[in-house]
């Protein structure tokens, strides 16, 4: 198991804290001596996350706060508050999802729920946050893509799905946008000399509630998915083992720019952690710069020019 090197003195905002590997990632971080923002939609679910970690970590040090990226005035709302306080943050996790609903729904925005909450929201909350995060010593965001992100594609043309919804291509979309998000920040940073390391992580097939979650958005009766709980004939772990790629990712001190870890195990669904190599659907020249452009217009952020400098609506 990944032993969480010291985060005393450290700041570490994680959306989605309040279950999966999420809740994990701060249970561990929070137990290596870091100071964890719990960024989650619903604050009573956030709390009882807290509560539950601190009862296990009696000394955690662990502040739940809400936002809901599927609602870009949440996303700034949050970003705005920490930004008042002026405390540098040290990583951001973006690591809260929804997975393939079986229709199509929209964001508050009008972006398709997936494409909004597991991209575009993560993304704006970066931009908003890289000041912040630019004071930091040794900043890093890190992204949670998935193995759904090898058969994906940027639809350019259909970014929305409006034409055509399918659960599996967007959700496929969309975490092939975080991937391509964390290589393209990774670089801009290179190539400005920020200091700041951008990480991927995915987490094989994980027992998480985020398979059954996507399945059931819009339903009276909750629908079992092939994807939800144990199943005999697909290799799976519980978030123990999953979260590991995440927390490698945030915290692992060596970790290189833009690199990406995952299971090494059969399929890339389940085992120790390993750096994987990067599927060819995000090698296209120029993809993640052309994406982080539509998105910043989509969500009206921007990258600071300039290490110190703020972001702009």
């Amino acid at each position: 198991m990944y032993t969480v090197p010291d985060q005393s003195g450290r700041l570490i905002v994680i959306t989605g804290a309040n279950s999966g590997t999420g809740k994990e990632a701060a249970r561990r971080i929070a137990a290596a001596g870091g100071e964890v923002i719990m960024a989650v939609r619903t604050l009573e679910k956030g709390e009882t996350a807290r509560a539950e970690i601190l009862r296990q970590i009696p000394d955690a040090r662990l502040d739940v706060r809400r936002i809901d990226l599927a609602d870009l005035t949440s996303v700034r709302e949050f970003a705005d508050r920490l930004t008042a306080e002026g405390r540098p943050v040290d990583v951001l996790v973006n690591n809260a999802g929804v997975m393939a609903p079986p229709t199509r729904f929209e964001t508050v925005d009008g972006f398709e729920l997936q494409f909004g909450s597991n991209f575009l929201g993560p993304l704006a909350l970066t931009n908003r946050l890289l000041p912040l995060l630019l004071r930091s010593e040794r900043p890093r965001v890190t992204w949670m893509s998935s193995v759904a992100a090898v058969p994906g594609r940027i639809h350019f043309d259909d970014l929305q799905f409006t034409r055509s919804y399918s659960p599996w291509r967007a959700y496929a979309q969309s975490k092939l946008a975080d991937l391509l998000a964390g290589l393209h920040l990774g670089a801009v940073s290179d190539e400005r000399g920020w200091g700041l390391t951008s990480t991927i992580a995915h987490p094989g097939f994980t027992r998480t509630n985020l398979q059954s979650a996507g399945a059931n958005l819009g339903r009276d009766k909750p629908r079992r998915s092939l994807f939800a709980g144990k199943n005999p004939f697909i290799p799976s772990q519980g978030v123990e083992q999953g979260a590991e790629p995440l927390l490698f990712a945030a915290t692992y001190p060596y970790a290189p720019q833009g690199s990406y870890y995952g299971p090494n195990g059969f399929g890339g669904m389940t085992g120790p952690t390993t750096k994987v190599a990067v599927p060819r659907a995000a090698r296209g020249a120029d993809l993640g710069a052309s994406l982080w452009t539509v998105a910043e217009a989509l969500t009206s952020t921007t990258l600071p020019a300039a290490a110190g400098a703020e972001t702009t609506d």
